[in-house]
């Protein structure tokens, strides 16, 4: 039976949810076992007969799984021979394969039940920091290097590590391979220390330098952490100053203007500390925890004569400021970016009572 995306467009809203819900959990339990019949498969080294070297060959090969996907059920198997409760909360849905890739080479008899309960509901950098308690790194050294020119290019329509061929008569040369854009990294590496690399163009550099030379008196070796860390304190300033009218003697607080878009000062410093620097939006599931993008939002639209008042300001993601208006006034469709691509909602709602 094929499926085609057109085929829920007839389902309703609640039905369609309620479908996901079942969906997800079928998927998280045809995973659970797929890694309990691999990790028996590996114990009997059944991929041998099937003509490959490895259980990787095999589940790229002949499953068709890609590279990632193997390894992250690979190391799950392997992990879950030992540790089957791993199994059991894989199928639930209480930990990730990610997080059991990144507990796996840490678990042992003593700490595997605390570790995996740790890492219930925990996302990806969550349980990186869990691990960096458990098995903390030495601190990484500040250094700058440069960075080797690339052989071609990349045009701006040719995808990350994309290969680009050139016959062996073409004045281009021969096969070159576009180098990926890594990004920048942010790692733990205890409770208490992160390693963050990233790349900068020249005249960043240079400012960098110009930073380093004028700060010699209080940090003679040029420590970039340190620079970074003055730099980063500045910049927080600043945004709270201009975004959050945080200041150290705010001024009295005065009455909003009935009829003015304008937020005043006291009321967006005390919305933010209510609603915690985070989306205040309560939907069936939960509270939003976006903490990106936030917005001032009116409970009350400022069209139907809400005022700036503490009361009737909220913070919102912007995804949720434009839902709710559309929840309010009725109006569609409406689109808002999610995740590098646009997702459409339309319909109609009754302005709520």
């Amino acid at each position: 039976m094929t499926t085609n995306a057109r085929d829920f467009e007839i389902v309703s809203d609640r039905d369609l949810l309620a479908m996901v819900h079942q969906f997800a959990s079928d998927e998280r339990r045809a995973t659970a076992r797929l890694i309990a019949s691999l990790a028996e498969l590996d114990a009997r080294r059944l991929y041998l007969g099937q003509g490959c070297s490895s259980l990787f060959t095999y589940c790229t090969q002949v499953l068709h799984l890609s590279e990632h996907a193997a390894y992250l059920r690979i190391e799950a198997a392997r992990a879950a021979r030992t540790y089957p409760v791993l199994l059991e909360q894989l199928d639930t849905g209480e930990i990730t394969l990610t997080a059991v890739s990144l507990l796996a080479p840490h678990l042992t008899p003593d700490n595997h039940q605390q570790l995996v309960e740790a890492a219930r509901y925990k996302s990806k950098r969550e349980v990186e920091q869990l691990v960096a308690t458990v098995r903390p790194q030495p601190p990484v050294a500040s250094a700058i290097r440069k960075l080797p020119q690339p052989v071609r290019q990349a045009m701006s329509d040719v995808t990350p590590a994309a290969t680009i061929a050139a016959s062996s008569a073409s004045d281009e040369g021969p096969v070159r391979t576009v180098p990926a854009t890594k990004p920048a990294i942010l790692k733990p590496l205890d409770a208490e220390r992160y390693k963050v690399q990233f790349t900068v163009n020249r005249d960043t550099f240079e400012r960098l330098q110009r930073v380093q030379d004028l700060m010699r008196h209080v940090c003679p070796d040029g420590d970039v952490a340190i620079v970074f860390e003055r730099a980063l304190t500045f910049l927080l300033e600043h945004l709270e100053r201009t975004k959050l009218a945080r200041v150290s003697q705010p001024r009295p607080a005065t009455r909003a203007a009935s009829r003015s878009r304008h937020i005043p000062a006291d009321v967006r410093r005390a919305v933010w500390t209510r609603d915690g620097g985070q989306c205040a939006f309560v939907g069936e599931c939960g509270r939003c925890t976006e903490r990106g993008l936030l917005e001032f939002h009116h409970v009350v639209p400022f069209a139907d004569a809400g005022v700036a008042t503490v009361e009737n300001i909220q913070l919102r993601c912007r995804a949720h400021n434009q839902y709710e208006s559309v929840q309010w006034f009725g109006k569609g469709p409406w689109h808002v970016r999610e995740c590098g691509e646009d997702a459409g909602w339309s319909g109609t709602r009754s302005r709520p009572s």
